[in-house]
């Protein structure tokens, strides 16, 4: 296996993105925590968690009140220890009221690929139910499944 550490490759940021998308599918606050430096930085919206306990607060809120979750990510540049994605999820609240989450992402990582900075910009749209584009059960995207620029996303 290829070790997913800077500097990256077009082949280890692709599959660096991946990994990452797969593990936000999973809605497991503590797995996803561990992708981070113990001290890792985040800007999410108005929140700026600091460290993997308040990583793995934000994300138990998120995921408490986005309801069925899915996300993708697809790679935007990378250079050196640094990639930026864009990305887009699907998710309802608990009225039933559907969104379409677009955002982008900054990701700064340490020598051992943990990622110790992310910057992310998001914005969320209101979708009705029947212009969902994410259809796949939750967990991981399956691999035949179009990613954004498939979608026109």
């Amino acid at each position: 296996m290829v070790k997913l550490v800077p500097p990256f490759t077009l082949d280890t940021a692709t599959a660096k993105v991946r990994m990452a998308e797969d593990g936000w599918n999973s809605r497991d606050p503590q797995r996803v925590s561990l992708v981070y430096t113990p001290d890792s930085r985040w800007r999410n919206r108005t929140d700026f968690p600091v460290g993997r306990a308040e990583i793995v607060a934000f994300l138990t809120r998120k995921w408490a009140r986005e309801l069925d979750y899915r996300l993708i990510k697809e790679l935007w540049t990378f250079a050196d220890n640094r990639i930026a994605v864009r990305f887009a999820y699907e998710w309802h609240d608990d009225s039933g009221n559907w969104f379409r989450s677009y955002g982008n992402e900054n990701w700064e990582f340490d020598a051992e690929g943990l990622m110790q900075r992310r910057f992310a910009s998001i914005n969320d749209m209101p979708i009705a139910s029947a212009d969902r584009k994410f259809h796949w059960p939750l967990g991981r995207r399956p691999d035949d499944h179009p990613g954004l620029s498939d979608l026109g996303l």
